[in-house]
């Protein structure tokens, strides 16, 4: 060997082993799931991504790609954009109600505070109406008890109890228990429900019989920036929801005067909520959004629900929340293989998504576990003015692991 060759040997033996010492150890890497996210990154999808798949507690997958920050309110596209790593955290949006409210409910389950047939009125009596005293801590969990999807509470309420009892006046949009409506509002409630029953925040709560018991160091609620300093950039502002109010024609119907209200942020977010009833309303601490954290600490939230594995809640509890209904879901989780981004997953796996670009998947049957992160919307809203969309990319990489 030459001694340029040589040369070039080690250089490429130490950046191996950078890389694999800035994975964390992954074992293997999955090319295949590179190329999807690498061409996402390339079809302007995404500006960045960390995905770790994991088969039980062996880690196959843990890669960072593209860019934390790639554009600014201000500035637009970056001269110089923030690198992604795979210790960035994430804001999870809709995968807080999974990972923290479903869970606290799973907890208070076990440890006969609720039963999920309860109904919610039995602690909230601001619901002990006729209209409502039907609805249960099942309905809730399901998305069948009748409230409305979204409503922009910040226009109506200036914190958590305001927004209960606007909650509590407004009628419902759907028969008890007939359909499957998704409610961002009946996971608020949730939250609610878990601090009355707790007697403490939802947020001290969570951290105190599952994040700290699980040994979780990056799992948080309002990340200060100064104690984490990798977080992904989020949105600019709310354009998304800011048009939802706005525009009458963009699917939503909201019964506002538009201009009564005017807190709308515009600078680009990173460690707030994106999600403008979780930070305007509920501080940051809500039961429907609010969350952050990384793929490395998902993974452990993860594996507690595989059977035998979890030390905070019981395996009979774990099977009763994870058993489809007649609409084909679990309680709190998604498992109806299409809302899953893959038809052909097996029987009995769950997982959720969220809408700033965040993807959970755990197949029991394989002890397989999918996660996907990006920050879709830090390359803001496209010209429909929605995000860009990320099925076929998350169908994608469920395709590569199961046909590993």
């Amino acid at each position: 060997m030459t001694a340029h060759s040589a040369n070039a040997f080690f250089a490429f033996f130490t950046l191996f082993l950078l890389s694999c010492s800035n994975n964390q150890g992954s074992k293997h890497i999955i090319p295949e799931v590179g190329r999807i996210v690498s061409e996402s990154i390339g079809n302007e999808l995404i500006p960045g991504a960390v995905v770790l798949i994991a088969s039980g507690d062996e880690i196959l997958h843990h890669e960072a790609y593209g860019h934390a920050k790639l554009m600014d309110a201000q500035e637009g596209r970056l001269d110089g954009p923030e690198k992604m790593t795979t210790g960035h955290l994430f804001d999870l949006a809709s995968l807080t109600k999974v990972l923290a409210t479903t869970y606290g409910i799973m907890i208070l389950e076990d440890q006969r505070k609720i039963s999920v047939d309860d109904p919610i009125s039995l602690y909230i009596p601001d619901f002990a109406t006729k209209e409502k005293e039907s609805i249960t801590i099942r309905h809730l969990l399901s998305h069948t008890s009748g409230l409305m999807q979204w409503f922009p509470t910040y226009y109506v309420a200036s914190d958590k109890f305001e927004s209960l009892s606007f909650l509590a006046d407004k009628s419902l949009d759907n028969p008890i228990g007939e359909s499957r409506n998704y409610s961002d509002h009946g996971f608020m409630l949730l939250g609610n429900l878990i601090e009355t029953v707790s007697e403490t925040t939802l947020d001290q709560f969570l951290d105190e019989h599952l994040y700290q018991p699980l040994n979780l160091k990056h799992t948080t609620f309002n990340p200060s920036v100064s104690s984490f300093l990798d977080i992904a950039s989020t949105s600019h502002g709310n354009p998304f929801e800011k048009r939802m109010v706005y525009d009458d024609d963009f699917g939503y119907q909201v019964d506002v005067d538009p201009g009564s209200w005017n807190g709308w942020r515009s600078h680009t977010l990173r460690g707030e909520v994106s999600d403008a009833n979780a930070f305007h309303t509920y501080k940051g601490v809500a039961g429907h959004a609010g969350l952050f954290s990384t793929a490395s600490d998902i993974h452990r939230l993860l594996l507690a629900l595989l059977d035998n594995r979890s030390a905070v809640v019981s395996d009979s509890t774990i099977a009763k929340f994870t058993t489809p209904d007649r609409f084909g879901h679990g309680l709190g989780w998604m498992m109806e293989p299409i809302s899953l981004n893959s038809p052909d997953l097996p029987s009995g796996s769950f997982g959720h998504t969220g809408f700033t670009g965040t993807n959970i998947l755990v197949i029991p049957k394989t002890e397989e576990i999918i996660i996907v992160l990006t920050n879709r919307q830090n390359l803001n809203v496209l010209e429909n003015g929605q995000y860009p969309n990320l099925r076929e990319m998350r169908k994608q990489i469920i395709s590569t692991v199961l046909d590993r």
